[in-house]
């Protein structure tokens, strides 16, 4: 298990909403303090505002301040894993990293270096998209320092697609491209929450030669959370964890606001109970992403990657005083 730094004795928490009301103040994640206002960081919140890969409906480049807006209500004690994510380690919002919205695989490289800055100290790294195209640069940097890494993928859609119109790199490819840079450990890879139509049998049949794992949204269905999170941690054990988050696992009652909805998604519930599931493992990293709010109504999205954001800090605050 990786050694993290050791919080300080007293950490800056979120500002007290007994003293600035909620709708007041800047619109950090949670009301996180700034990484400039503290001398260190545990788990560093940062969004990356670029969708200039996606393939249907753009606007995930304004996601970050969406969900951030959202996350105001957000409070310091998680009963349901029984925390107190920031008193256990110094949680901040990172800023944003900036990305070229013209040139992907300039702004690829760009995402890496932001990322790798954020993270050099040992900090982990929690990214709100923008678009998926960003979890390949988020990918090499964790696999930089870690190695290749367990991978669970919570989407609608497979993300393993050769190309687009010719392009590598765009929202639908991170995953293939992470498989064949070696970035991931092949014998711990699963999608979750899949479903929809797909351009062939062929997409299923790559995405096995790759490794992964697929439980779908019928399967969660079926199933149920208790289930699906013991193949989950099963299929993990104890390597290196990264958890990627598509906000269109979830039915778009759930999250109308995003690109490429599909009918038949999984509850805001069954979603982050799943994530609670997960305590223990090694979490690494993590990104919620794919939230586009021009398509939101009454913040349902992003109040729920919010939500989905809120439980993988405080896995990744827990493992830190674990």
């Amino acid at each position: 298990m990786t050694a993290y730094p050791s919080p300080g004795p007293r950490t800056v928490g979120p500002t007290d909403s007994s003293l600035v009301p909620r709708y007041a103040g800047p619109a950090t994640f949670a009301r996180l303090p700034r990484i400039d206002q503290v001398d260190h960081a545990d788990v560093v919140v940062a969004g990356v505002p670029f969708d200039t890969g996606v393939s249907y409906r753009p606007g995930a480049r304004f996601g970050p301040g969406h969900v951030r807006e959202s996350s105001r209500l957000l409070r310091p004690y998680h009963p349901a894993l029984d925390a107190s994510p920031f008193e256990l380690a110094q949680v901040v919002d990172g800023g944003d990293i900036i990305a070229n919205p013209f040139d992907i695989p300039a702004a690829i490289d760009a995402i890496q270096a932001g990322a790798s800055g954020l993270t050099s100290s040992g900090a982990g790294l929690l990214t709100i998209g923008g678009d998926h195209t960003i979890a390949l640069p988020l990918l090499r940097d964790v696999a930089e320092r870690h190695g290749p890494v367990a991978l669970l993928h919570f989407d609608a859609h497979l993300d393993t697609w050769d190309t687009y119109f010719g392009a590598r790199y765009t929202h639908g490819t991170p995953f293939r491209r992470a498989v064949e840079e070696g970035l991931v450990d092949t014998e711990a890879l699963c999608h979750v929450g899949t479903r929809g139509p797909l351009y062939g049998k062929k997409d299923l049949e790559d995405d096995r030669r790759f490794g992964f794992g697929i439980l779908t949204a019928s399967d969660v269905y079926h199933q149920g959370v208790l289930e699906i999170v013991d193949r989950l941690r099963s299929r993990v054990g104890d390597r290196p964890l990264y958890v990627s988050v598509d906000i269109d696992v979830l039915d778009p009652a759930h999250a109308p606001g995003t690109g490429t909805p599909e009918a038949g998604g999984l509850t805001s519930r069954e979603l982050l109970e799943i994530l609670r599931g997960l305590r223990g493992l090694h979490l690494v990293g993590a990104d919620v992403v794919e939230v586009s709010p021009a398509y939101d109504h009454a913040e349902l999205t992003g109040v729920a990657a919010s939500h989905v954001a809120y439980d993988l800090l405080t896995l990744m605050t827990l493992q830190r005083r674990a």
